[in-house]
């Protein structure tokens, strides 16, 4: 890949595939295009709310940098907030969406972190890099049970992974995120299945795994991902406000673990949600604590079908 720099715009020599999420379900995608080796850019929110943080390449936009399985994805800071404008412009990007993201992003810093074998990761919420980047392929896997601005103009090939998206109209695939038989289908008509609001059965625990804050506040971790608690201990600490975090003294709501077994997920110190918010994830297995650190059956899963769609269009093959 080069990079032509008059006019600010990545080349591809191969495909170029943009992935709007970096939590771990799109983490698991990511990583299996690069394997594959295709050339992969995440996009994340400014304050991503990931739980399985270790799994996850968004905890870039907090650390730098963030490493998952042997692969580093790299935080390209934004040059400066553009200003909308309707001017024309001259070079390839001849459009005002390109030449806003341009002010917004060095393609040349973006080219340098791709060239390093990592992923670059810009805090782009609304997809504004894609008109810059003009990539063969966007995956949307926000994962937000809805969609968040994806449309099927974006690039070439189009992919929504779970609900919220509609196969043919608003993307040219739809994968299957819902756990059972269908479990990463690809669907070339129609929607995947809507959100049961249920977690998927581990060990016999569905619900009871899964923990949603009980005030909103900020949060103090009293554990930490990998640990092994027992139900009823304390793993977190809720405080109403940042005054009070700041204060150790203060009063607070704690978190209790909801079952036995090992937490595999706890959103990062400091993040303020709102009461019912998702905030920590506990795996009955205690035997299974690699498993805090690896990427999950089920994004393996969807991510071998993303790779699917992505190579039957890399070679011709209409599979919509």
């Amino acid at each position: 890949m080069s990079m032509n720099q008059s006019n600010n715009q990545i080349i591809k020599k191969n495909l170029l595939i943009i992935c709007r999420g970096a939590g771990d379900l799109a983490t698991g995608i990511i990583h299996r295009l690069h394997r594959a080796g295709h050339r992969v850019i995440a996009l994340e929110t400014d304050y991503p709310a990931a739980i399985r943080r270790q799994v996850s390449f968004c905890e870039a936009v907090y650390d730098g940098s963030a490493a998952v399985e042997g692969l580093t994805a790299r935080l390209v800071p934004a040059l400066a907030d553009a200003e909308s404008d309707t001017e024309t412009y001259s070079g390839i990007n001849d459009t005002p969406a390109a030449h806003i993201a341009s002010e917004k992003w060095d393609s040349s810093a973006i080219e340098a972190v791709l060239e390093a074998g990592e992923v670059p990761l810009l805090i782009d919420p609304k997809g504004e890099s894609v008109a810059l980047l003009k990539p063969d392929v966007v995956v949307d896997a926000i994962i937000a049970k809805k969609n968040l601005g994806t449309t099927i103009d974006m690039a070439p090939l189009v992919i929504g992974v779970g609900p919220g998206f509609t196969a043919g109209q608003d993307v040219h695939l739809v994968i299957e995120s819902m756990r059972g038989h269908n479990l990463a289908r690809i669907i070339t008509d129609g929607m995947a299945q809507p959100n049961t609001g249920v977690p998927g059965n581990i060990a016999g625990f569905t619900s009871e795994r899964v923990i949603h804050a009980p005030a909103a506040g900020y949060i103090h971790d009293v554990r930490k991902i990998g640990d092994i608690v027992q139900k009823g201990d304390e793993i977190a600490r809720i405080y109403p406000d940042k005054e009070s975090y700041d204060n150790a003294l203060s009063e607070y709501v704690p978190v209790n673990a909801t079952i036995t077994g090992i937490i595999r997920g706890l959103i990062r110190e400091g993040y303020y949600f709102r009461k019912g918010f998702k905030i920590a994830d506990i795996d009955p297995r205690e035997s299974e604590i690699t498993n805090c650190f690896t990427i999950s059956d089920k994004a393996r899963s969807i991510a071998g079908s993303v790779l699917e769609a992505v190579s039957a269009f890399e070679h011709g093959v209409k599979i919509y």
